[in-house]
């Protein structure tokens, strides 16, 4: 029997290889020499994601219910085949759906929920169920919510014959320049970008104090806009930096929290964000180049502030860095990242200067990697990588792949009953009589949202529920999408469930709650950045270039200030009402307006003072205390004297 659990467990890893390695080098392939048909290729991608999940995460751990895991994966397979056979007929049948459509349609669906199911959790298979109840009993809803009562064959038609839901624009992005980015992550860490990141951060920062602190804030970064991830940034950067962290001193619970923060933040770090740069300009129209331009000021002051946060903790605690003699060196380190320098700027110069597309862009900048990887240390690869790269990759797409497939099933039901419109229309009134309440109402639904999401997969979703009604108030597109997008990428800091700092107090051995409290509160600037720059687009580096280089010395200033309140220190302790005047000042400097600025100045100035001269009578008062001593021999004596 034991030998039999065996052989089977060893022919279901060889399935998940193939499957995986088959889907990577399909992505690989569309993505250099073009892709299929729109339907085509979204149920290629997806089917072959489908049939991953159902062999990566069974039904239930006893082999007596994987039966329903294999039916699972013949379903998938036949949902693929009757696609790829009738594709061209199903789009004339429209309206019309015979007995095949409508049983491959809700078999399809009903897989695609239950994948969400076992990858993403009960959330998002729920809101995907309650929208398709919705569809059908609408005509039940009181109110404006009230809509039509949907029949079969009119759903099917549309969700699943179509482009309009299942196999819509969400999907889209997720089979097509998500999965390729998602790649080229892989291949960056399968050829050793993780270690050539942490310790090129360890050679600038480790020795200055909170140094193992600085170097997470600055590796995770430079994962984090690839990765997309991050809560896999957690897992990979973490598992250096946490202990190290703790080692000179920080707190569990403060260590966790610095990592689970500097990995979010990759999520809005151009170039990349994730790739939720390309979607963002897929679903507005604005050019991929004006979009990374517009997000570099709110991501620089963001990791200013969480870098500003260590270094002042660190001083008020007395931690320090790490003795030079424990660092890298830097000309080994460096030379062992000429691939990632090249495959990195292949694609920067690609993305920004070409302006090629991003799916073609990630392609070369995958081949220029590997390439490179195996010209400059041919003696030493390991060519194992290839497969290594092609396997993280293929599972790196199923979580976005399963989330996005069910987010097209809820746009196509909202595009459909037009609950969107209704939405909308209630944001619209609500703002008619304050705009910062409907910003409050956006941010709540995009946390929500992102608890159960993605960052990329969440920013779809919410980009068709709410920024349409950000826009009709008046906020320009750009802003509006952004704010979106931000607060869609916050969600894994934001209690109660904060996935990126669950993992970090996973490492740290910190208290989970605690962990993601304190990671909102040392993230407390990107909370605050989005509502800047609806009221001062400035910091989206929009309008004159004196303009927005004020916006960006004042945001500079602000962040060093909100550090000072949320540490409570600055030469020495600060007070509570100190602290509240410091994070007042923070506010009023951030705020892109001249005169929230002068305010926030003079505020600092004044605070500044009374700080110098709080601090100054500290010093003298200890001074004086240690003069008044009387010394013991004529040795003190004579030093006291002078």
């Amino acid at each position: 029997m034991e030998k039999e659990i065996v052989k089977r467990s060893g022919i279901i890893k060889k399935c998940i290889f193939s499957i995986a390695i088959a889907l990577s080098v399909f992505q690989l392939y569309t993505g250099g020499f073009g892709v299929l048909t729109p339907m085509l290729q979204r149920s290629f991608h997806l089917n072959l994601v489908l049939i991953l999940v159902f062999l990566m995460y069974p039904i239930h751990t006893s082999l007596r219910w994987r039966w329903m895991d294999f039916a699972a994966i013949l379903l998938s397979i036949g949902s693929g085949v009757y696609i790829f056979s009738t594709y061209k007929e199903l789009l004339f049948r429209v309206g019309n759906p015979n007995a095949f459509d409508i049983f491959f349609g809700v078999v399809t669906i009903i897989l695609v929920l239950e994948a969400t199911r076992r990858v993403a959790g009960w959330i998002l298979s729920m809101i995907g169920a309650f929208f398709i109840f919705y569809s059908y009993f609408g005509g039940f809803f009181p109110g404006i919510f009230q809509s039509s009562n949907m029949s079969t064959n009119r759903f099917i038609s549309l969700v699943y014959m179509s482009t309009e839901g299942l196999w819509g624009t969400t999907l889209g992005i997720a089979a097509t320049f998500v999965a390729l980015f998602v790649i080229f992550g892989a291949f960056l860490n399968a050829t050793g970008a993780g270690k050539v990141f942490i310790d090129l951060a360890y050679i600038f920062g480790g020795r200055y104090r909170g140094g193992p602190a600085k170097v997470a804030v600055v590796s995770s970064a430079l994962m984090g806009t690839v990765s997309g991830s991050p809560v896999a940034n957690v897992a990979s950067t973490g598992q250096f930096t946490i202990p190290l962290m703790k080692k000179i001193g920080y707190k569990s619970e403060d260590a966790a929290s610095i990592e689970a923060v500097a990995s979010t933040g990759g999520s809005i770090m151009p170039p990349i964000m994730g790739a939720g740069a390309f979607v963002m300009a897929e679903m507005t129209g604005i050019p991929y180049s004006k979009i990374i331009i517009a997000a570099a000021i709110p991501a620089i002051l963001y990791y200013l502030s969480l870098y500003f946060y260590v270094d002042l903790q660190a001083a008020k605690d007395n931690l320090k860095g790490l003795p030079k003699e424990l660092l890298p060196k830097f000309k080994e380190t460096f030379s062992k990242g000429f691939h990632l320098y090249i495959g990195l700027g292949t694609l920067v110069y690609l993305l920004v200067f070409i302006q090629v597309s991003p799916m073609l862009s990630a392609f070369w900048s995958i081949v220029a990697l590997v390439c490179s990887y195996i010209v400059f240390y041919f003696k030493t690869v390991d060519w194992k990588f290839l497969s290594n790269a092609l396997m993280d990759g293929a599972k790196g797409m199923i979580l976005t792949t399963v989330a996005c497939a069910t987010a097209g099933i809820v746009v196509g039901v909202i595009n459909l009953t037009g609950i969107g419109v209704t939405l909308t229309t209630l944001m619209v009134n609500l703002g008619q009589s304050s705009l910062f309440l409907t910003l409050i109402v956006t941010m709540i639904a995009c946390v929500i949202m992102g608890m159960g999401l993605p960052p990329t997969a969440a920013y779809i979703l919410l980009g068709v529920l709410t920024a349409p009604a950000l826009i009709k108030l008046g906020v320009p597109v750009l802003a509006a999408h952004m704010f979106v997008f931000y607060f869609s990428c916050l969600a894994p800091i934001t209690p109660p469930v904060a996935l990126a700092s669950y993992t970090a107090a996973g490492i740290s051995g910190s208290d989970p709650l605690k962990t993601s409290v304190r990671s909102a509160k040392i993230g407390l600037v990107a909370f605050l950045i989005p509502y800047m720059f609806i009221y001062g687009p400035e910091l989206l580096a929009q309008g004159e270039v004196t303009s927005i280089l004020w916006a960006l010395l004042m945001g500079i200033v602000g962040v060093f200030v909100l550090a000072t309140s949320l540490t409570g220190w600055l030469k020495g302790k600060l007070n509570i009402i100190e602290r509240a005047l410091f994070f007042t000042t923070a506010v009023f400097l951030i705020s892109a307006n001249l005169l929230t600025d002068l305010i926030g100045l003079i505020l600092l100035a004044f605070l500044l003072g009374v700080t110098f001269f709080k601090n100054r009578k500290s010093v003298q008062e200890e001074l004086f205390d240690s003069s008044s001593v009387a010394p013991t021999n004529k040795a003190e004596t004579e030093n006291t004297l002078i």
